[in-house]
């Protein structure tokens, strides 16, 4: 198997996307608190498909 590194749009989707489940973790945001595992589970599989297929 032969990983790529993940283009920079979609890096910094998913550190966007994790960056905002951790914050929802400790800050009341309305949408965002109530799924924070979700938002943080979605941006690690981003980063490893990302990693995993060449072209995303």
């Amino acid at each position: 198997m032969k990983l790529s590194a993940p283009k920079n749009i979609t890096w910094w989707i998913a550190v966007v996307i994790g960056v905002l489940g951790i914050l929802g973790q400790f800050v009341s945001i309305p949408f965002v608190s109530d799924s924070a595992f979700w938002f943080e589970a979605v941006a690690f599989v981003l980063l490893a498909l990302a990693t995993y297929l060449k072209d995303l």
